[in-house]
């Protein structure tokens, strides 16, 4: 039986500059950062309190700087815009009010679109 998703995969261009994001800024934590290849490292992150891990994995330049098909929540949108503008994250579109709830969209180094929503 399946019982959660264990990690998502981030395409990036530098990995050491991605490690910086969302380990500064995002303050994700490493699981483990080790070689996979002899071009790339298996760097694998996760949010505080929650099992879902996040791979910093070099990819086919097409799907750098996508739209990431999923949201990572949060409990106020607002002050989370506010500590992660703070922290020098780029905010494509600020926090709005619709019936379901609260979003707004922020960017990695690499152009990927990440919406943060209300839970």
């Amino acid at each position: 039986m399946i019982t959660h998703v264990k990690f998502v995969s981030i395409p990036t261009r530098n990995q050491d500059a991605a490690l910086a994001f969302y380990t500064e800024k995002l303050r994700f934590k490493v699981v483990t950062d080790q070689p996979h290849d002899d071009k790339q490292r298996w760097i694998e992150l996760r949010i505080d309190g929650s099992e879902t891990r996040l791979v910093l994995f070099t990819m086919d330049e097409s799907r750098i700087g996508s739209f990431f098909n999923g949201a990572l929540a949060c409990d106020n949108v607002e002050r989370t815009y506010e500590e992660l503008t703070e922290r020098g994250v780029n905010f494509v579109s600020p926090p709005k009010q619709e019936p379901w709830g609260s979003f707004a969209v922020f960017e990695d180094p690499d152009g990927n679109k990440f919406l943060l929503s209300s839970r």
